[in-house]
């Protein structure tokens, strides 16, 4: 038998009713908002692993963690058109960062509007083991973080950490409280050799050396007494840029770091760092100034900016199945690019006047997709640091050339392993050869049509799949989408809201609700 979201919510129903308690009773003891639960019970909020074990232990009923165990998978039906309008929510990549950075302060930080996603959950559970309380306030997407005095890093939930890279953001943070310390191994998207030797080369300059011991990253530390500082990362990536930021900002003196990322999960952590009486010059560009202090015990609140990767997912999901919808709060900033490369391939979009986010500092419009005959540009599209066409971004061309008439290469020249992940989308009925581990060509358009396919163990491409399921004629059963809710906060939801037909279900798709 399999379990679907509308059997689990019942079920979930049946067991608050039982116990007499209230939807706001059980959103108490989760820790989430009474809306939250009305969703859940609806079958209409995606349920993390960690939400699927407070259930079961608030209500008692491991049933629950039974119905529900193996891998949760989506069926989509299709082809759809979609319609109406969307908010783009908050970066995931900005709140691994500012969560992280949160250890640096001594006072009370409040984040606003953080997504409850899996990789928020695992990372909130690597925060708790090590003594930091969390607590979710307001209507559940509000997160208050207080640390202790002390950190417990030798008490860390190894489990957690291993299935987030965020866990490498420690390193900056830790390296002011011990002078001797480990961190698991990291893990993440199967995306290849995504070397930490960046990471290292950076934090060397400012005192830490990292050994690789069995299953583990031995951290050593000398303190750096130097007035300033110079440092040069060899790689100009987002995590790396912002661990020298987190080592910088509580080592007293000037630190310059060139070669930096200026993307924007780096610049969010800037602001919020700025918040807590840490100068910052230069931020946005390669070459940040950053006034480092000794202590740091503020209490804060600070609203995490949108996202402009879920922007481009939700835009692609209008331009694939060919609808007319309007994606809100998209910043716009970090998608001129990709607007430039889609106006070249014929797709029409109309934006909105300009507005401010909710942090003061990134600018937002609204745009609305134009259903668009396309046509392949002329070029191979391929990413660059900011401000180029963001690497994350990159996947969504795969399913959008796949739409367009004509011949297009996707130069993936990052990763080792996205091109082959993307090449799945053949698995659909698009034209794609894989030219070798970096290389798509891509021959549209296509007729999509719906099948059972293992999803992708990466998170974009695995997104491309489900939006190419969108537009396919047919049931497509996306198996394994843990990778997905990794990423997005209740993406089939928000999408069936546009007028997808998307089911979350737990088991065999040929098994009988």
């Amino acid at each position: 038998m399999s379990a679907t979201s509308e059997s689990i919510g019942r079920m979930i129903r049946d067991a608050r009713t039982a116990r007499g308690w209230s939807q706001k009773k059980l959103a108490e003891e989760l820790g989430t908002a009474q809306s939250a639960v009305h969703r859940i019970e609806a079958g209409q909020q995606n349920l993390s692993l960690s939400m699927i074990d407070r259930l079961a232990e608030a209500l008692d009923m491991p049933l629950i963690q039974t119905a529900t165990q193996g891998s949760v998978n989506f069926e989509i039906q299709g082809p759809t058109t979609l319609s109406g309008e969307i908010d783009v929510r908050t970066s995931k990549n900005a709140a691994m960062a500012i969560m992280c950075a949160s250890l640096l302060n001594h006072g009370r930080t409040v984040l606003r509007g953080i997504a409850r996603i899996e990789e928020v959950d695992r990372i909130s559970e690597v925060l708790t083991s090590i003594g930091v309380s969390l607590n979710w306030i307001g209507e559940g997407n509000d997160l208050e973080i207080v640390r202790p005095e002390r950190l417990a890093p030798e008490k860390i939930d190894e489990r957690a950490a291993r299935r987030t890279r965020s866990i490498l953001m420690f390193l900056g943070p830790l390296l002011h409280e011990f002078d001797d310390f480990k961190l698991p191994y990291a893990g993440g998207c199967d995306l290849g050799a995504r070397t930490v030797h960046p990471h290292m080369a950076a934090l060397s300059k400012l005192g830490l050396t990292v050994t690789a011991t069995d299953r583990n990253y031995h951290a050593r530390v000398e303190r750096d007494t130097s007035a300033e500082r110079q440092i040069t990362l060899i790689e100009r990536g987002d995590t790396v840029t912002e661990n020298a930021i987190m080592a910088a900002a509580r080592t007293p003196g000037i630190t310059v770091l060139r070669n930096a990322s200026g993307n924007y999960m780096v610049q969010d952590l800037c602001f919020f760092l700025e918040l807590l009486g840490v100068r910052i010059d230069g931020v946005g560009t390669t070459t940040l100034t950053i006034h480092g202090v000794e202590s740091i015990n503020e209490d804060v609140e600070y609203f995490i900016s949108e996202d402009p990767i879920e922007a481009m997912s939700l835009l692609t999901a209008g331009i694939v199945t060919k609808s007319e919808i309007t994606v809100r709060r998209c910043p716009i900033e970090f998608l001129e690019v990709e607007f430039a490369v889609l106006d070249e391939m014929g797709q029409v979009l109309e934006l909105s006047d300009e507005y401010t986010s909710r942090n003061g500092k990134t600018r937002l419009v609204d745009v609305t997709v134009i259903p668009s005959d396309l046509h392949a540009p002329l070029d191979k599209i391929h990413p660059m640091p900011f401000p180029g066409l963001n690497i994350d971004n990159l996947p969504f061309f795969a399913v959008i050339c796949a739409t367009a008439t004509g011949q297009s290469v996707i130069y993936d020249w990052v990763y080792d392993n996205r091109a082959i992940h993307l090449s799945k989308l053949s698995e659909l009925g698009a034209n794609i050869q894989l030219m070798d581990a970096h290389r798509l060509l891509i021959i549209g358009p296509t007729a999509w049509r719906g099948r059972q396919i293992d999803t992708p163990p990466a998170l974009r491409p695995a997104v491309c799949v489900l939006l190419a399921a969108l537009a396919a004629r047919g049931t497509t059963n996306l198996m394994d989408v843990y990778v997905i809710n990794r990423g997005y906060e209740d993406l089939p939801h928000r999408l069936n809201k546009l007028g997808a037909n998307i089911n979350v279900f737990w088991g065999d798709p040929s098994s009988d609700d």
